[in-house]
């Protein structure tokens, strides 16, 4: 007993003692240790004991990407607390640039034998990726759940933000103050999510704003606080006075770019986020940004697995969720003339106005 004792506390990164409070069913234990105690002892092959077997519902692997965007945790933690509530082992994997792929997290988990598995943000995102992956899985049997990323095609559940209605609430609210030189600031063209932000995005100010060249007014590049500043210093430039982000890392860089030229956030310029990740509402100026229904998307990519791992087969048309603008001090009344951007040491910046 010392050593499965010894062996599952280093497994779960917990005390001995911990591990003891858990297996005897003890109270004073908190509910992420406990989790990573019954985790251990499914990945190490042990029994769980009688009165800890209602829980065992089996292991679901959940595939994000890198934890440094918060929303990815986010997802994380309300898709691993809902399969938790419903008896399942959460098998978190994350990736990071040289780590562990995809592909060898899908064949890890394969080994432990899940009963399913959650993709967020993954390759199924990505349009030029091969979706064979996820073909061979579904040939396999095993149940998939893809989150923001639709993948025509591939035989499972999608749950995605509608990123169409965001794009409708960011402009609707930046014209309603007086906003006409609007930039949009957005990732690689090659994610589905980016690629609907864009699209939409050009459509709408065509309609509203008259655009010829839609085009003109979206910059591509990395969903980081680097590319959001990139991006925006481009758009700000060319006379923009306000710029849509496709994440609240990129609206951080645009604030940051900002001010690297002299101008003031909302006073001279306005920036929307896209996510509302924890912590954003404390940032200077607290930011304004597009809130994704993370809690809703997690409820249904659970229920959707869980319905196909009982053999109730779940809809395969993409469920898209409703975003909500959360309205805060980046953005303000667009100034009366758009003011001269200037370097750092304070000259003025070329324009196109």
């Amino acid at each position: 007993m010392r050593t499965r004792l010894t062996d599952l506390a280093e497994q779960a990164g917990v005390s001995t003692a911990t591990v003891s409070r858990v297996l005897n069913g003890k109270p004073g234990v908190s509910a992420q240790a406990r989790q990573a105690v019954l985790t251990a002892l499914d990945m190490l092959g042990y029994e769980r004991p009688e009165k800890l077997r209602m829980r065992s519902a089996g292991l679901v692997g959940l595939i994000v990407p890198e934890l440094s965007n918060p929303v990815f945790p986010a997802f994380a933690q309300v898709i691993e607390t809902m399969l938790s509530d419903r008896g399942y082992t959460p098998l978190l994997c994350t990736q990071s640039p040289g780590g562990t792929t995809e592909d060898q997290y899908i064949e890890l988990l394969m080994d432990h034998g899940v009963d399913g598995i959650v993709f967020v943000s993954g390759l199924h995102a990505d349009t030029t990726a091969s979706k064979d992956r996820y073909h061979r899985l579904r040939g396999r049997g095993v149940p998939l759940v893809l989150v923001n990323g639709y993948a025509e095609g591939v035989d499972a559940p999608a749950v995605s933000t509608d990123d169409t209605a965001a794009m409708d609430q960011a402009l609707r609210h930046l014209h309603s103050l007086g906003h006409r030189a609007i930039g949009l600031a957005v990732g690689p063209t090659r994610f589905v999510p980016s690629q609907r932000k864009r699209d939409a995005f050009a459509a709408l100010i065509e309609q509203r704003l008259g655009v010829t060249d839609p085009e003109a007014h979206v910059v591509s590049t990395l969903f980081t606080v680097e590319g959001g500043r990139a991006a925006a210093t481009q758009l700000f430039e060319s006379g923009h006075t306000a710029v849509v982000c496709g994440s609240d890392l990129m609206a951080l860089g645009a604030v940051r770019a900002a001010r690297s030229l002299g101008l003031r956030v909302p006073e001279d310029v306005s920036v929307v986020g896209f996510d509302d990740s924890p912590l954003i509402a404390f940032t200077d100026p607290p930011l304004t940004t597009v809130r994704q229904p993370v809690p809703a998307m997690g409820h249904a990519a659970v229920s959707a697995l869980v319905a196909e791992i009982t053999g109730s087969a779940a809809p395969r048309t993409e469920m898209l969720f409703h975003p909500e603008l959360v309205v805060r001090g980046s953005t303000g009344t667009a100034p009366a003339s758009a003011p001269p951007a200037t370097d750092d040491t304070g000259a003025v910046a070329t324009a196109a106005r």
